[in-house]
C-alpha cells in the first residue's frame, strides 16, 4: 500500500555509505518500521513490512507498507509511488525482499526491474523459502545490499512471525485480570467487572493485534464472552474454543459467526450428539488427538496464524504454561480486594516444588491504565517450559 509522502527528514545519501552501523541509514529505517507497524493484526501469515525509496539525490520519492495478506507487498507500493525516480536510487526495507511466487509475484525481481542501485534492509527473512536467497538474487544482479540496519527493532516488530517460523507454533500471550489480592472472581463466581473501562479497552486493542483468541469450555459456560475487538480489526480475530468434551451452551454468543469466525477444538471423547449440535449451528470444529494446547497451537500455525491470545481459565492457562505454549504474560491488576476461600485465582497447579524451577520471566515496567495497573512479562528465547 502507498499513500501521500510525509517524511520528517530528507537529506542526501552518500554512495559510499555502505556500513550498516552508520547513522545515515537509521532515520530512514525507523520511518520504514513505522510504516510496517501500520499493518499490525492484518498481515498474517505474512510479516509486517515497510519500505521507502530514495532517489539518486537522496530525496524521498516513495513509501509503502504491507497492509493485508494477499495485497501488494511494501516494496511494490513504494516502487509504484516512486516510478522512474526509483532508477539509480535506494530501497530501504524492513525485511529481505521475497524471491518466490506466493499470493503476489517475487519482490526481488520487481526491485531489480525498477533500476534500484542499493537495498538497505533491517533483517533477513527467516522463512526457508527466502532465507538469504532474496539478497543473493539482488547482489547477483549487481545491486549493493546493506544488512542489519535497526535489526533488533525489526526483530521485535515481527517477533510473532519469527517465532512461528522457528517453532511451528504462534507466539502466545496469556492475559488475565485480577484483584490486588490475586482473585479473578468473587466467591460466588461473579467476575464482571474486576478491571475498569480503560483496561477493557486495552484488552480489545490487544485482541486486534492477535490472529486468534483462545478460551476453554469453562469460560464459555461461566462468562458467555463475545471475544471480539469491537471493530478495531477487520476481519475480527478467530475465536477458538478448546473443549475436549464439547460441554458447551447452545446459545453462546460465540456461535454468532456473522460477527467473527469461531473454531471449536475437541478430542475423540466428545460425544457424537454434541458434535452434531455444533455442526447444526454452522460452527467450524476441529478434532485433535491428542487434544492439548501444544497440538492446538501447531494446528493454528498451519492456518498461518502468527500470534494468539489466551483468555482462558486457570486449568487451561496452567496446562498451556506447563507445555511451553506461552511466551508472554499480561496481568491487569485492579485496586480491589475480593477475598474468599478457596480463592479463585488466574492459575492452577504448575508443578513447582523448588524456587530454582521457576522460569526467568523478564518484566517490563508496570503501566497505569485508568485506575488499574498492567504488568507484562516475557519469557526470553530458549527458556524451557514452566515445569521443565
Amino acid at each position: 500500500m502507498s499513500y501521500q509522502l510525509s517524511s520528517p527528514f530528507s537529506f542526501p545519501v552518500s554512495p559510499a555509505a555502505n556500513d550498516p552501523a552508520q547513522a545515515i541509514w537509521r532515520p530512514w529505517m525507523r520511518r520504514a518500521l513505522q510504516l510496517a507497524a501500520l499493518g499490525a493484526g492484518r498481515t498474517s501469515p505474512n510479516p509486517m513490512v515497510g519500505a521507502l525509496v530514495l532517489a539518486a539525490d537522496g530525496q524521498l520519492v516513495g513509501e509503502g507498507y504491507h497492509a493485508r495478506a494477499g495485497e501488494a507487498h511494501a516494496e511494490l507500493g513504494a516502487l509504484a509511488q516512486a516510478g522512474e525516480r526509483a532508477r539509480g536510487g535506494t530501497l530501504v526495507v524492513t525485511l529481505e525482499p521475497c524471491c518466490h511466487q506466493g499470493r503476489t509475484p517475487p519482490c526481488s525481481r520487481a526491485v531489480i526491474a525498477a533500476g534500484i542501485a542499493r537495498v538497505v534492509l533491517a533483517m533477513a527473512d527467516p522463512n526457508p523459502l527466502v532465507a538469504g536467497q532474496g539478497m543473493a538474487e539482488l547482489r547477483a544482479a549487481g545491486l549493493e545490499v546493506i544488512e542489519g540496519v535497526c535489526g533488533a527493532e525489526a526483530q521485535a516488530l515481527n517477533s510473532a512471525f519469527c517465532h512461528r517460523i522457528a517453532t511451528g507454533r504462534p507466539y502466545a500471550i496469556l492475559k488475565w485480570a485480577m484483584s490486588l489480592d490475586g482473585r479473578t472472581a468473587l466467591p460466588n463466581g461473579v467476575s464482571q467487572w474486576i478491571s475498569g473501562p480503560a483496561a477493557r479497552e486495552w484488552v480489545q486493542q490487544l485482541r486486534a493485534r492477535c490472529d486468534a483468541v483462545i478460551v476453554g469450555g469453562g469460560t464459555v459456560r461461566a462468562d458467555d464472552p463475545l471475544l471480539t475487538s469491537r471493530g478495531r480489526r477487520s476481519p475480527e480475530p478467530l475465536r477458538v474454543v478448546f473443549s475436549r468434551s464439547l460441554n458447551l451452551p447452545p446459545g453462546a454468543k460465540l456461535w454468532q459467526t456473522e460477527l467473527a469466525p469461531t473454531l471449536v477444538v475437541h478430542g475423540l471423547a466428545a460425544p457424537g450428539r454434541r458434535r452434531f449440535q455444533l455442526d447444526g449451528l454452522g460452527v467450524e470444529r476441529l478434532l485433535l488427538e491428542p487434544c492439548e494446547p501444544g497440538t492446538l497451537l501447531e494446528a493454528l500455525a498451519r492456518r498461518g496464524i502468527n500470534q494468539v491470545l489466551w483468555e482462558c481459565g486457570p486449568e487451561l492457562a496452567s496446562t498451556a504454561l506447563r507445555q511451553g505454549c506461552v511466551q508472554e504474560l499480561a496481568a491487569v491488576i485492579a485496586p480491589k480486594i475480593l477475598g474468599g476461600l478457596p480463592a479463585r485465582t488466574p492459575l492452577g497447579e504448575l508443578g513447582f516444588t523448588a524456587m530454582e524451577q521457576l522460569p526467568g520471566w523478564r518484566s517490563q515496567p508496570p503501566e497505569a491504565i485508568g485506575p488499574d495497573w498492567l504488568w507484562r512479562l516475557q519469557l526470553p528465547a530458549g527458556q524451557p517450559p514452566a515445569n521443565a
